[in-house]
């Protein structure tokens, strides 16, 4: 396309169907590129948009711009375990409360009762690990998840026993190579069952070459759960129910995001969940707690300017965050570009550089 898009209708009523599109099943990267820089980076600021390499970020900011990272680090979550008549299950911790309690998924034929005592990661004697006392439902009596007490510390338990939290469409076991890649290279906070993918495609290579741009940097911390990829249901998206996260942003942070916008400098976050982070700050005013903040198109963006982020599922709240930051039109119309031009898409994928809409010279949404 040589034209640019056309501005999505004011006041449009948004379905889910509105953000489906077409992905060949090829293009879903099952494994990292072979160094994190080496991936695509489609350049969507503008129209047309610019094909090229992650390594050449830097070159695209100005001295005097923030990104800001998500710090969060995945833990070994997926385990596996068995009740004690022998049934197999498998948990997906999703957050780690206090005094050996965790929050977990449990994929199982029959769900067990309060007070079943799991075997956990039986060893070749048949002897388990360790255990988890099933303790009932959260958040509420009748809550999606369960809360489990482990004999051990958790995050000990999982490192040692735990497997890495690869998504749904990504098809192999993980690997050691896994271990590696899907972490970022400034992970230091653990808590998330699922990686700030945006971020994976940063190396030391990348860093340094910012810094010698003199582009700033500072964190925050979301531990992403397994409802980022939980699918939207049913057409109305205002009835969809928004997972949540826990968050946390430093006073150093807010102390760089108070210098840039002093400086006249733009605010480029690092993936979808550094967004709602910053959002869900700018509306609450709380540094750290929960976020259950969905972004749809219409919504009013208050600290983002530029954002990276990975290509996303069909019809998931990842795409329609994206497309209320860049504009509707304008989103679709990469989504196609990308799927003509063979970008790789989800957590192993390439990369989109974005501009909020009427920001940083692009055109009104």
């Amino acid at each position: 396309m040589t034209t640019p898009p056309p501005a999505a209708a004011p006041g449009r009523t948004w379905t889910t169907s509105d953000f489906d599109f077409h992905l060949p099943p090829e293009l879903i990267a099952q494994h990292p590129a072979p160094e994190r820089s080496a991936a695509r980076l489609l350049d969507g600021r503008g129209w047309p948009p610019a094909d090229r390499i992650f390594r050449e970020l830097p070159g695209l900011l100005e001295p005097g711009d923030l990104l800001v990272f998500n710090d969060t680090r995945v833990i070994k979550a997926r385990l596996y375990g068995e009740k004690p008549t022998g049934g197999r299950l498998e948990l997906l911790v999703e957050r780690v409360l206090a005094d050996g309690e965790v929050v977990a998924h449990m994929k199982v034929s029959k769900k067990p009762a309060p007070g079943t005592v799991l075997r956990m990661a039986p060893q070749a004697d048949g002897q388990p690990a360790f255990t988890a006392t099933l303790l009932g439902r959260w958040p509420e009596a009748d809550g999606p998840l369960f809360r489990l007490r482990f004999s051990d510390d958790p995050y000990a338990l999982m490192e040692r026993h735990g497997h890495v939290p690869l998504p749904p469409y990504i098809e192999h076991p993980d690997t050691a190579e896994d271990e590696q890649r899907y972490q970022t290279v400034f992970a230091r906070n653990p808590g998330a069952v699922a990686a700030p993918t945006a971020a994976l495609h940063f190396d030391e290579a990348v860093l340094a070459a910012l810094e010698a741009r003199g582009v700033r940097r500072a964190s925050v911390t979301l531990h992403v759960g397994a409802g980022t990829f939980q699918p939207v249901k049913g057409e109305d998206i205002r009835a969809h129910r928004m997972h949540r996260e826990w968050y946390r942003i430093p006073p150093e942070t807010l102390a760089a995001l108070e210098r840039t916008r002093r400086a006249g400098g733009r605010v480029l976050a690092v993936g979808t969940t550094t967004v709602r982070t910053l959002e869900s700050w700018a509306r609450s005013g709380a540094t750290e707690g929960d976020t259950d903040l969905f972004i749809t198109p219409g919504f009013d963006f208050r600290v983002v300017d530029l954002m990276v982020t990975n290509f996303h599922l069909p019809r998931s709240t990842l795409l329609m965050l994206v497309s209320a930051f860049a504009g509707y039109e304008h989103v679709m119309a990469l989504y196609r570009h990308a799927v003509e031009r063979r970008y790789r898409f989800f957590s192993y994928g390439d990369a989109m550089l974005l501009a909020r809409a009427g920001c940083c010279g692009t055109p009104a949404a």
